[in-house]
């Protein structure tokens, strides 16, 4: 019996370490059909769990609540578990440089709790190389086991999108890859188990990695190209958004709009591409020039807030500005990485006063990573311009009458970063209205 099959009878358990936007949806789903340990080094998100509370938004309380999920903090519990599933953050430095203490220290944990004829698979994002000639090493030395005799590895990037309904961690493609062909199909038949669209097996490990690491790439200099059309329109008196809706009727025009690039995934994982290249001596030019456009998007906003202000013969120092979402992305609590915070510096620089209004947005992480209080959208009078950052379902139920009672002056300055509101009935009203 080899380990897919003690697993799918469950003789053997998976371990999924890290229990963020990436692991927890990976452990509720497969305790569906098989034994799981989940285990996060935060014991207040562990007990969350325990709790039946998902502070990830992902899955929902009542899949927490109904799961068969060991939810631990106590690494003594991975013993018990043959499979392991390491899905920690990798996050950058301040110098947009590889952060690779999450996965290093997750790899020591598995080392220490590592039994032979175990399988260690990373979906961790990182550059081609990292899991064979950073995490092997650390398992090899905490474990006192030999890879390839003792125990495998492998690699399957996550591809799951926080806050999307639709492309679910059942409903996408997953890549898998394995040290040598016995590991690779257990894994990819561990994987089969709970992904309906079915895997792709990858020639090896490096090449897995690569993949990932293109993906949000390409996706970033897509995003990139549209903002600097933006700046382009903006210049010219051009509303991009329209011009976006013309060229979208050509069958072949690929459908990506202008806006704010954070988060952990498109906003870092480029950088891991150009670090390994630079590191080959080659430096980067496509993808190092659609970050640094992306990087500017929200000191861009900030300044044409400013300048919709100076329109609106606002004195800039102390005019107050209420900002509409503070997550990464919409529908989605994560606030890790947010360029909406490059506005608000922005903005603060010139003595403005900032309130944020996200029902969405992690709390405890907010004032953690940023120290920043949200408001209720109760609190929200008396503003000199409204930005609306983030396009959460709870805001497009706003309606342009109920926002302008937010404002205390005749020239409300309406900053509608992503096109939540009609521009032509916005301008009708008497807005000073402006948009990416």
């Amino acid at each position: 019996m080899n380990l897919y099959e003690a697993i799918r009878e469950r003789k053997e358990k998976i371990s999924v370490i890290g229990l963020g936007y990436v692991g927890m949806p990976l452990a509720i789903t497969f305790a569906k059909v098989a034994d799981v340990v989940g285990f996060d080094i935060s014991k207040e998100k562990v007990q969350q769990y325990l709790n039946g509370i998902d502070v990830t938004r992902e899955v929902g309380n009542e899949a927490i609540d109904k799961t068969t999920v060991e939810f631990t903090s106590e690494e003594m519990f991975l013993r018990d578990c043959k499979f392991h599933i390491v899905a920690v953050p990798t996050p950058i430095n301040s110098d947009k440089t590889p952060d690779l203490g999450p996965i290093k220290g997750a790899s020591k944990t598995v080392g220490r709790n590592l039994t032979r004829e175990s399988i260690v698979v990373f979906e961790s994002t990182v550059y081609p190389g990292v899991t064979e000639d950073v995490c092997i090493p650390i398992l090899e030395q905490e474990s006192g086991l030999k890879c390839g005799i003792d125990f495998k590895v492998g690699y399957s990037p996550e591809r799951i999108n926080p806050g999307d309904k639709i492309h679910r961690l059942e409903s996408i493609v997953k890549v898998v890859s394995g040290m040598d062909e016995e590991s690779l199909d257990i894994i990819a038949n561990v994987y089969e188990m709970i992904i309906e669209a079915g895997v792709h097996k990858a020639e090896s490990i490096k090449v897995a990695e690569a993949a990932k690491v293109i993906e949000n790439s390409q996706r970033d200099i897509n995003i990139a190209f549209m903002n600097e059309l933006s700046i382009i329109f903006n210049k010219l008196g051009i509303d991009t958004k329209s011009v976006l809706e013309a060229a979208g009727t050509k069958w072949n025009f690929l459908n990506f709009s202008p806006g704010l690039v954070g988060g952990h995934c498109i906003g870092v994982d480029p950088y891991y591409l150009t670090y390994k290249a630079e590191e080959m001596g080659y430096h980067s030019q496509i993808v190092l020039s659609g970050r640094k456009i992306n990087d500017d998007m929200g000191k861009y906003v900030a300044e044409n807030t400013v300048k919709k202000l100076i329109k609106a013969d606002k004195q800039i120092k102390g005019a107050k500005v209420a900002i509409f979402g503070i997550t990464f992305k919409e529908n989605c609590p994560d606030v890790r990485n947010t360029k909406v915070v490059d506005i608000i510096k922005e903005l603060e620089e010139y003595g403005i006063e900032i309130k944020v209004v996200d029902p969405l947005a992690d709390k405890e992480d907010l004032w953690h990573e940023y120290r920043i209080n949200p408001c209720n959208i109760e609190e929200i009078e008396e503003m000199d311009a409204l930005i609306f950052a983030v396009p959460h379902e709870e805001f497009k139920s706003l309606s342009l009458e109920r926002i302008r009672k937010m404002y205390w002056n005749h020239k409300p300055v309406l900053i509608d970063v992503k096109g939540l509101f009609n521009r032509a009935e916005a301008e009708s009203m008497n807005y000073l209205y402006w948009r990416l």
